[in-house]
């Protein structure tokens, strides 16, 4: 008895990790013969949970929504990962998650043993996290979820989208990934009406139901989601852009620079480039300053002029605000009637 019961344990834990299993691959998992399998699925319907069976070659089981949620089963890492996680959302730009994650994990720590509550509650006491850039803009959790539903389960998407100035248009798509950073979410989708991917920002996106039908997933634009993301809100989105040589390690770049500011590639031990945009050289000037390192412009060469005239602009501003001297050190200060020439004296 106590044997079957841990591998209807062990079965429930399978399901809810898992979108849909089949018989054979489940019954490989527990050991156990796929005759076995549908006993111990017919004993879990009985238990109340509602697990569905779709039959033939290609069907298999999945953990139906049920009236009453069914306990979660972690083992010990995924149980403190999840209480981490919990600990730390409130910085990753949805909407009233902090509040929704404190109430989650004073519910998860009264049911951790004891030896996890420790772990738990030392990671928590001595964690101070640290928040860099503006504000995050929020985003709806429960868009969040129906765009992670319409992702996983292929089904077009039919939204209102706002644009930078917010002027509204009507789009219908097919979503593909949630991108996320630490200021912002982002999904990446094929835009019909456009024929091309495109990627938008989740706070800008109010869905229009019904959604569907359903579609065969494409090739995505690129192995890495991340850096293509990043490459179109740091770079393609300005009119313009450059690639700037920074005079410092990749590692110690990184640690400055987020992926909404500009892609990074390693060069040498001492060195990296970054590739970057803004609306204007100005801008583009003021940004690379900004960054703090020493840098050299590879392009465009018109970045380097615009240097060259902010460096003289500059150098008059220090020009025009040099302190005073002492009296004492036969230094004048212009303007003044000694600097003229004068004896100061009527």
């Amino acid at each position: 008895m106590l044997e079957t019961s841990a591998r209807l344990l062990r079965l429930l834990s399978l399901l809810q990790a898992h979108r849909e299993w089949s018989g054979a691959d489940l019954a490989d998992r527990l050991g156990v013969s796929p005759r076995t399998v549908r006993r111990d699925v017919e004993r879990l319907r009985e238990l109340g949970y509602p697990v569905n069976a779709s039959p033939g070659t290609g069907g298999g089981y999945q953990l139906g929504a049920g009236a009453e949620l069914p306990p979660l089963l972690l083992d010990d890492d995924e149980a403190v990962a999840v209480a981490v996680g919990l600990r730390t959302a409130a910085g990753q730009g949805i909407e009233g998650i902090g509040e929704t994650s404190v109430r989650a994990l004073a519910k998860l720590e009264q049911v951790l043993p004891n030896r996890l509550r420790h772990r738990v509650s030392a990671l928590n006491a001595f964690t101070v996290p640290m928040l860099r850039g503006p504000e995050p803009t929020a985003v709806d959790p429960a868009v969040l979820t129906e765009l992670a539903h319409l992702c996983r389960d292929a089904e077009r998407l039919r939204f209102e989208y706002r644009d930078h100035g917010g002027a509204p248009s009507r789009r219908t798509v097919e979503p593909y990934r949630l991108v996320c950073t630490e200021r912002r979410w982002y999904m990446v989708a094929w835009d019909l009406d456009r024929d091309d991917w495109r990627t938008f920002r989740v706070d800008r996106i109010t869905p229009k139901p019904p959604h569907g039908p359903r579609f065969a997933p494409r090739t995505p634009p690129a192995d890495d989601l991340a850096d293509y993301v990043s490459k179109g809100v740091s770079t393609g989105a300005y009119a313009a852009r450059a690639v700037v040589r920074l005079l410092v390690p990749l590692r110690e770049a990184a640690g400055r620079i987020s992926p909404s500011a500009g892609t990074l590639e390693a060069e040498s031990d001492g060195s990296c480039l970054l590739r970057t945009g803004a609306a204007t050289l100005d801008v583009m000037v003021i940004h690379v300053m900004m960054m703090g390192f020493e840098f050299e412009v590879l392009e465009p060469a018109e970045l380097t002029e615009t240097v060259r005239t902010a460096r003289d602009r500059l150098s008059r501003a220090l020009e025009r605000a040099r302190p005073a001297r002492a009296a004492g050190d036969g230094a004048r200060t212009p303007g003044t009637p000694e600097a003229r020439g004068g004896s100061g004296a009527r």
